[in-house]
Formats: structure tokens, sequence, C-alpha cells
């Protein structure tokens, strides 16, 4: 697999993912991500239909287009190149500190859905996801 993650956090209503290509194949990195996309939306998909309320279904089937009967992600999404270690930062900070920008915890560490743990704690905390750090 190419796909490296070096930081993410997952929101419950988004996702913010820090991640490149292996070999930093920017054409490769661009289907993994696409591939990414259309699994886990069927699979969350599935999961809504599953065990959620049926408002969450009949959103999803709302979204569809004329290749779906359902859609999960929204059309956008925002990638941004990082080519130095400060601005590595700065993403890396704002990722961490978006659910205590909602309020969802206190500190970015305690959010369990999170890079933030593993990258900020003191010692490094557990991660589910295997992370790739990035050498400057």
């Amino acid at each position: 697999m190419a796909l490296r993650i070096n930081a993410f956090v997952i929101m419950p209503t988004h996702l913010h993912l820090i991640a490149f290509d292996a070999e930093f194949n920017t054409t490769r990195l661009d289907a993994t991500l696409t591939s990414f996309r259309k699994y886990t939306g069927r699979r969350l998909a599935d999961y809504c239909d599953r065990c959620m309320p049926t408002l969450f279904r009949d959103i999803l089937v709302s979204n569809s287009h004329e290749d779906r009967t359902r859609h999960f992600w929204q059309e956008s999404r925002h990638p941004e190149a990082i080519f130095s270690q400060p601005f590595w930062q700065t993403k890396v900070g704002y990722l961490h500190d978006n659910p205590r920008r909602k309020g969802l915890v206190l500190d970015p560490v305690h959010w369990r859905f999170s890079s933030a743990a593993f990258w900020l704690g003191n010692p490094a905390g557990y991660s589910d996801v295997v992370l790739t750090p990035v050498a400057w």
C-alpha cells in the first residue's frame, strides 16, 4: 500500500487528514484517495442504513447522483501541498486543535479519533492508525 498517514482527526461531521504517497507520486495519491472515499462512503452509507434513523438514509439518497443511489462524502476536497516544516506545523496544529475549538474536549490529546495523543502526548500516546513521520 502506498498511502501514508501523517496526522488525522475524525470529527462528527468531517475528516481532516495529512496524507502522502510513499513515493510522493501525486497521481497515485489522488487515485488512492478517490478509492478511499468510494470504499468508506459505501461502508458508512451501509452502516447508516443498518444502524441509524431513517433520516440518515434519506439524506444520503437525496444527495445521490446518476451514477449511484446514495452519496456520503461531499464533492469538495481541499488539498494543499505541504512543502515546509513551518507550514506542516501550522496545519497539524489546526487539525489537532479542531475538537477543542468545537468544544468536544478541553485538550486535543483527549480526542480519541485523532493523532493528537500520538504526536502531542508526553509520552507519546496510542493511535489506531499507523502514522508515518515526515523527515524535514
